[in-house]
């Protein structure tokens, strides 16, 4: 019996063994395990839960956490603001949320830190010089992590607020601009060593923590106040000095995982930082890409700096674009074995896996805060805010957005579109939704003339891809009519949409377009062209296949609006 016990015992370890995570490390040019097979990373940032940005609540004007929680503390009360962050941090991220991103197809999470659920600030602190430890955020970083191992995700760790605030752009660090900043303050650097050697100290034996990103976009003119955001700095002492103590630290007692650093100008000006080579032998050099073109010269500089220092390349945040936008992203790092973490989940908009949809209560609390409506009662606030953390926020109270993790996945590397629904067209005919048009890329899918937001390369306007900032994120105009019923909006001549459908036995069909504008339209039905005719008059005598069906609807006008496309004998 023994001698089976010790069996059975042998067995569980071996499995155990064998399913484990590998440490990640850095090998060249590549992430790899620790057989040396390069690793993708491929992840989504839990921006909004630890960290809340203003716009993610759609929140106007300062949209700090400290911000937003004072003005919650001065409709319903300090110690009730304090009971709304609290469930806040109970519901928005739940295992939920990290089964779905298994099932979607990640396989990392990065979680941004706001350190002061781990320590007490400086000014806070009871002994000047000793750092106290918060348990909030150990407790529940430990707790995303048994989450992550239950899916076999990697966690990515990232101080996304920094002790005094990392840089100039106050909202992605929490900063309080009124006080001494983490460049301005030696208390603050000294604190932000110290939690980085405390969680390697809590980690070092975790191979499930893939790498520890030690300071989320710095945007500090060091050289030149002017530059406030660090954009034109060519030395970055300070950051480097930075990057360098805080990896010393961590190799104190820490060897194994990999560490990530980030330039100034939001992680991405590099100059005078690996000036003389890399200081430690496990080091990524990450980049953040927003709102730009997505060719191969957008990262040639930061490729050049990749094989200049033999270092990994991992794009750790990006996003809050078009669906276009994020396939040709994808593509584009990956087609160069570059890993990426989108950002963010959640929130209260329409272009990530999950949209939180507010209660009517929260709107009238965001309209009080606007100037647009009366201030609410405390009682009012503090059930919107309350229903707000308790229930919208949860996975199961999201909208999911199939469309966004197509774009993710699958669309970085097809030229096939696939169904947005399932459409099928019965012996006496059926309707399709006009904004219920395909899934996959510009040119795949549909074709419009603005698909993407690139402002930072065009120098132009913000681009709104879809005017009416609902439904799905593809780069198509979307507007909504006095029944709220959704329609594809001021199409443009030469922009088209794909609908692909099942059609049973086949046979003859005709279509009505249903929709506002007097000009034409053209079709391509399973590859062969139909002539143009007036939208109105519609299209007789449709041959269609039996199953599968592909159709192809072109503006041959400006200022079509489309709402159904219906079939019928």
């Amino acid at each position: 019996m023994k001698r089976i016990a010790c069996l059975l015992l042998a067995s569980l370890l071996a499995v155990s063994a064998a399913e484990a995570r590998d440490f990640l490390r850095a090998q060249g040019t590549q992430i790899v395990d620790e057989a040396g097979k390069p690793v993708i990373l491929r992840g989504m940032g839990l921006g909004g839960w630890m960290l809340q940005e203003g716009y993610m609540l759609d929140i106007d004007g300062t949209g700090t956490q400290r911000s937003i929680h004072a003005r919650i503390a001065e409709l319903i009360g300090p110690e009730k603001a304090g009971a709304f962050y609290q469930a806040w941090r109970d519901n928005h991220t739940t295992k939920a949320d990290i089964d779905a991103m298994a099932r979607w197809g990640f396989n990392s999470v990065r979680l941004p830190m706001h350190y002061a659920l781990y320590t007490l600030p400086v000014e806070q602190e009871p002994v000047a010089g000793r750092q106290t430890w918060v348990e909030e955020g150990f407790r529940r970083t430990d707790e995303l992590l048994a989450w992550a191992k239950a899916n076999d995700l990697y966690l990515i760790l990232d101080l996304h607020a920094a002790p005094g605030g990392q840089g100039n752009d106050n909202n992605i660090a929490d900063r309080d601009p009124s006080q001494p900043s983490l460049w301005d303050d030696p208390r603050h650097q000294d604190k932000m060593v110290a939690l980085w050697k405390k969680l390697a100290q809590r980690y070092r034996d975790e191979p499930y923590i893939a790498a520890y990103d030690i300071i989320n976009e710095p945007n500090w003119g060091f050289a030149d106040k002017a530059d406030s955001n660090g954009c034109k700095e060519d030395g970055n002492a300070p950051l480097k000095d930075l990057l360098v103590r805080t990896t010393r630290a961590i190799r104190e007692v820490d060897t194994r995982h990999i560490i990530v650093i980030e330039g100034n100008c939001w992680g991405n000006n590099y100059r005078g930082v690996l000036d003389d080579g890399p200081w430690d032998d496990n080091l990524v050099i990450s980049f953040h890409k927003y709102w730009n073109v997505t060719t191969r010269d957008s990262i040639a500089d930061l490729l050049a700096l990749r094989d200049r220092h033999r270092m990994p390349l991992w794009l750790g945040e990006t996003g809050e674009n078009s669906n276009d936008w994020f396939a040709r992203t994808v593509a584009l790092v990956e087609g160069e074995g570059i890993g990426w973490a989108w950002w963010p989940l959640k929130k209260i908009r329409y272009n990530n896996p999950l949209q939180v949809v507010p209660n009517d209560g929260y709107r009238r609390v965001l309209a009080y805060w606007k100037g647009e409506g009366p201030r609410p009662s405390p009682e009012e606030a503090e059930a919107a805010l309350m229903h707000l953390a308790r229930e919208d926020v949860r996975y199961e109270n999201n909208v999911q957005h199939p469309d966004v993790i197509d774009a993710l996945f699958r669309a970085p590397h097809s030229d096939q579109s696939v169904p947005f629904k399932a459409h099928a067209i019965g012996a006496q005919g059926g309707t399709i939704a006009a904004v219920d048009f395909d899934m996959g890329r510009n040119g795949v899918a549909y074709h419009d003339l603005t698909p993407a937001n690139h402002h930072i390369s065009d120098g132009g306007e913000r681009v709104v891809w879809n005017p009416a900032m609902t439904y799905r994120n593809d780069g198509v105009d979307l507007g909504k009519g006095d029944d709220g019923a959704l329609h594809v909006a001021g199409m443009r001549r030469g922009e088209w949409l794909k609908y692909t459908f099942d059609a049973g036995a086949g046979g003859r069909y005709r279509l009505a377009l249903d929709g506002r504008g007097t000009g034409r339209v053209s079709l391509v039905l399973n590859g062969v062209p139909v002539k143009a005719a007036e939208r109105a008059r519609g299209f007789r005598a449709l041959r269609f296949a039996p199953g599968r069906n592909t159709l192809v609807v072109k503006a041959e006008s400006d200022g079509l609006d489309l709402q159904a496309l219906h079939f019928f004998r």
